[in-house]
């Protein structure tokens, strides 16, 4: 950590009780409070953690999950609204009033299928179907924790402004945030802070790949398989011939283009030609009027199985995602602060269990253990990462500045049994307080300095251009509460 004035805890909150600006001179020392403040309610914040570790709901089901985060807010002064754009388990917390307004994004949904334990061999707990593969439980509970911090610093330096937690479900697929965007929620927002778990910590500008997703589901006519085939017209016929077509068309389409099915019904039984089948897919490219070419070619595939096969095909879009904005100005603002707090730093023993980690990934060689407690150098990262995120529809409505900290060993993968182990540890504990600690500082900086906040706004304004008007990919469906049925 880097070096910081010491200053008590006390001295500043006397000092700054009447102040609305921190002095340059005095920054770092309320900045070194704020830490020792967050430090101090680690096992707090880890019990919070790993209650929604336990509870692993999947997106738009986290009824348990949302109600945690709540009650911390709600016992910290934040006052909530609860079922906002018509979803149960989103809300919005507030606390303060006045410019600038800052918002932090908190998520806590699990993914399908990744039941594990907290141990370094695959091992799935039959208490639970679902798991946090991708550690939104740390996620929602860092930003919670840097909310009431930032809250703690506006009461003692008198720091002006307000700040609004976004509870937003169902990021895994569902597009939570995009409902949110549609009905308003981040209009009247200056800035937009967030953060993802990952296997290195890091705080550069970067994009995602904006993304559609469907459901097609085709009907036909069941009859004995084998006593009068004739009969029949099989639906899953259909879906292979579908998947079949997609995966003959990859090449030629763009290569940066991803896409991803699972066939969610094909049918009871053998003997039975199945009368009614069901394909998931996924779409994804950088670009997103080029997605919409591709996805356009992927429904006349659908459409030529359903005649081939002489079937009915329905299809629903069940989600859709800008890619993300990124923002320099507010980028290298996160990176110092990230910079300041430092990297994770594992004991004798998480040394050992991390091993035992990397033993279990693919792959003839891993990331030193040590790459943990280090930052990324800053850069500008043109090409993107290969997720998607709803977090892109915000960046394009509100600057959104974002980190990612080590929270998994290096090297491991997201959406992994050993991303779910690891997230039920301290060590995902300990990247959570890093990524907490950073948005914390971040908010502080934004507070105290609003002309970062106008520099941020400039860029923005660029790089969405001077006809830009939002429109959410997925259309004017409501959100599909029962998308993981």
């Amino acid at each position: 950590m880097r070096a910081l004035f010491l200053i008590s805890s006390l001295c500043i909150t006397t000092f700054f009780s009447q102040a609305q600006t921190i002095k340059s001179k005095d920054l770092a020392a309320v900045k070194k409070t704020s830490i020792d403040r967050l430090e101090k309610q680690y096992d707090v914040y880890k019990q919070s953690a790993l209650r929604i570790w336990e509870y692993a709901e999947v997106g738009y089901k986290e009824h348990k999950s949302a109600a945690e985060l709540v009650s911390v807010l709600s016992k910290n002064g934040f006052s909530i609204e609860e079922g906002v754009a018509g979803i149960p388990t989103a809300f919005v917390a507030t606390y303060g009033s006045g410019s600038p307004v800052i918002g932090i994004l908190a998520e806590y949904d699990a993914l399908p299928g990744l039941s594990q334990r907290a141990i370094a061999e695959k091992s799935p707990d039959p208490s639970r179907k679902a798991g946090h593969a991708c550690s939104h439980h740390l996620f929602g509970v860092a930003s919670v924790a840097a909310a009431i911090e930032l809250k703690e610093t506006m009461q003692k330096t008198g720091l002006k402004g307000t700040l609004k937690l976004f509870g937003t479900p169902a990021e895994e697929g569902g597009s939570g945030k995009v409902y949110m965007v549609r009905e308003g929620l981040f209009n009247g927002v200056d800035v937009v802070m967030h953060w993802h778990p990952g296997s290195q910590n890091s705080a550069n500008p970067a994009s995602s790949l904006a993304n559609v997703s469907a459901k097609f589901r085709f009907h036909g006519v069941s009859a004995h398989a084998a006593g009068a085939p004739e009969k029949g017209r099989s639906s899953l016929d259909a879906v292979e011939a579908m998947n079949y077509m997609v995966n003959m068309m990859r090449e030629h389409i763009p290569s940066d283009t991803r896409i991803h099915y699972v066939i969610t019904r094909g049918g009871e039984a053998p003997n039975v030609v199945p009368d009614y089948a069901e394909v998931y897919y996924y779409a994804r490219h950088p670009k997103r009027e080029v997605l919409a070419e591709i996805f356009n070619r992927i429904k006349k595939t659908a459409e030529a199985a359903a005649l081939g096969t002489e079937t009915r095909m329905e299809m629903e879009i069940i989600g859709g995602v800008f890619d993300l904005l990124p923002n320099e100005v507010l980028a290298k603002l996160m990176h110092q602060n990230l910079s300041v707090v430092g990297g994770v730093s594992y004991t004798a023993d998480e040394v050992t269990w991390a091993k035992e980690i990397q033993q279990t990934l693919i792959g003839p060689s891993q990331p030193a253990i040590s790459t943990a407690a280090q930052i990324e150098p800053y850069k500008v990262d043109a090409s993107g990462s290969g997720g998607s995120t709803d977090v892109g529809d915000v960046s394009y409505v509100v600057p959104t500045v974002g980190l990612r900290t080590a929270t998994w060993v290096p090297g491991t993968p997201a959406h992994s049994w050993q991303a779910v182990a690891c997230g039920g540890t301290d060590i995902g504990v300990k990247g959570m307080m890093v990524a907490a600690k950073t948005l914390a500082l971040t908010g502080i900086d934004l507070l105290n300095d609003p002309t970062q906040i106008q520099k941020a706004k400039e860029e923005y304004q660029k790089r969405i251009g001077p006809n830009f008007k939002y429109t959410a990919l997925l259309g004017d469906r409501k959100p599909a509460l029962n998308y993981r049925d």
